[in-house]
């Protein structure tokens, strides 16, 4: 049954029983993909169950979109596994709370909105790289360490693990075609777990990993020099965990906002996520940010409201208060199974059919954008060099549309009427469009159809009319914008400028 809630500003019709089963199902998976994250940078493992409940609780409440879920990331652990190495796990706690300083500064001041500038090619990029991902770091399940040396399952344990995780995999792909009532992964996680239970079959669980029995998370201020040297230290960490966090989390929830057909709000999510990883740092958390696998278990069980995910931060604390001991006989395998259907639903195979149907450039830039991804394991840098490439290809691009029609009137004035932007890329071709010499003693460039976008174009505006000046022929530009104007009086004041229907575009300007 459909009821309706209120959690602060959103209201919305909420399927109670969906939220709860998706919450649990959130908290299933998070549990030992945070301890393999905490584990991995040699943090205590409750420090990545702290983050998971922190976060989770966090930005489910205070959030940008409901749906979303937001944990310890890995990609927020790759960032401070060195810091953790060379200073400690104090500093790294310092370097938490600065970066949702950071965050929350993005928040206010409405920076989220550049997440806009990310074009679709980078996101397919960065989705499918992500579901590689997600589907490596299963593959770890399928190893053991004998002697101190990693290495492949082989024989009996890998027969069990490999039923186990297709099993699973099987009943989350048909158990849906019974029934939707409850989430198919949960359930695929319960069957698993008995069946191991009953049978009493030998196989690796999430006690293996590490235990998950602990406390309250407890107050604790980072114990650092309160000093520059210390900030100097902590700061570019800091930024860095801060743009990664920001970049993954709004790219995730541009991913729900497709998914759903809804809108959520960038800048709220920053400032929510900001706060939560401030409460990290002070609270025994190794910080994180929205995580895309997590939210599409949440999605795909279901859940549009903010009670699966404040469901599954609070099951995240019942589990570390009293819920350890059975939690621990979870097998992996059906974790595992769960987390590569995750990844299966997680890569955009809408994008193989229309490659026959995209740039060049944009296949190529999908693909750099995923290679890094899977490469580097930083999110942020592969998005970045995306974005980056893109808009070079699109300044190639534009440079090549500019154009002049030319021709000379009765009067023997001769006219370019300019077609295109005017910018840093199309300046050079603009340029060689015009012979000053041979030109007659009057010139009128139309700038109707054009833009004069950059410095870079006012530059080339003044070098052509000093050249102009310079053998005593007279310049008219016409329809430039009003900075535009006053940029190019100020540089040259012998320049006529006759102006019909100025344009309201601004040049880009340190005071524009």
């Amino acid at each position: 049954m459909f009821l309706r809630t209120r959690f602060f500003d959103f209201s919305q019709k909420v399927n109670y029983r969906t939220e709860i089963l998706a919450g649990l199902t959130v908290a299933m998976t998070m549990i030992p993909e945070s301890l393999s994250f905490a584990i991995l940078a040699g943090f205590p493992p409750l420090v990545g169950l702290y983050a998971a409940f922190i976060m989770g609780l966090v930005t489910s409440i205070f959030g940008g979109r409901p749906g979303l879920i937001s944990g310890g990331a890995g990609a927020i652990v790759v960032v401070i596994i060195a810091l953790m190495q060379t200073h400690g796990i104090e500093y790294v706690f310092a370097a938490v709370a600065l970066a949702g300083i950071v965050q929350i500064l993005v928040g206010l001041f409405k920076l989220g909105k550049f997440i806009r500038l990310v074009p679709q090619p980078v996101m397919y990029g960065f989705v499918n790289g992500l579901a590689v991902i997600i589907f490596m770091a299963q593959l770890e399940q399928f190893k053991t360490v004998v002697d101190g040396k990693v290495s492949w399952l082989i024989g009996e344990p890998l027969f069990i693990m490999v039923g186990l995780v297709a099993l699973t995999v099987a009943i989350v792909v048909f158990f849906p075609k019974i029934t939707k009532a409850v989430p198919s992964s949960l359930v695929a996680i319960i069957i698993v777990f008995l069946i191991v239970l009953g049978f009493g079959i030998d196989t690796k669980t999430v006690s293996d990993i590490a235990s998950v029995s602990g406390g309250f998370p407890p107050f604790h201020i980072p114990n650092i020099p309160f000093s520059l040297e210390a900030l100097q230290v902590i700061l570019p960490y800091a930024v860095i965990m801060a743009a990664v966090g920001l970049t993954e989390g709004l790219l995730t929830l541009n991913v729900v906002d497709e998914i759903t057909g809804t809108k959520g709000n960038g800048n709220r999510e920053c400032i929510a996520q900001g706060s939560a990883n401030i409460l990290n740092g002070f609270f025994f958390g190794m910080g994180g940010c929205p995580m895309i696998a997590q939210t599409l278990v949440n999605l795909s069980a279901g859940a549009r409201a903010r009670l699966s995910g404040i469901v599954a931060a609070l099951t995240i604390l019942l589990i570390i208060l009293f819920g350890a001991p059975i939690i621990g006989l979870l097998p992996m395998a059906a974790l595992t199974g769960v987390m590569i259907m995750v990844a299966i639903g997680t890569f955009e195979w809408g994008s193989f059919k229309i490659l026959n149907k995209m740039p060049k450039q944009d296949i190529f830039v999908g693909i750099l954008v995923a290679v890094i991804t899977v490469w580097l394991h930083n999110l942020a840098l592969a998005v970045l060099i995306g974005v980056v490439i893109s808009a070079l290809v699109f300044a190639w691009e534009s440079a090549k549309r500019i154009r002049a029609r030319k021709y000379i009137d009765d009067k023997g004035i001769k006219h370019y009427e300019i077609y295109g932007p005017l910018f840093f890329g199309s300046v050079t071709a603009f340029t060689e469009k015009f012979n000053v010499l041979e030109d007659p003693a009057e010139v009128i460039i139309d700038f109707k159809d054009s833009k004069v976008t950059d410095m870079s174009a006012i530059e080339a505006l003044n070098k052509l009319t000093e050249r102009y000046r310079k053998v005593d022929k007279k310049l008219h530009l016409m329809h430039l914008s009003e900075d535009c104007r006053l940029l190019l009086k100020n540089a040259n004041d012998v320049i006529v400028v006759n102006i019909y229907e100025d344009p309201t575009y601004h040049v880009a300007t340190d005071k524009a």
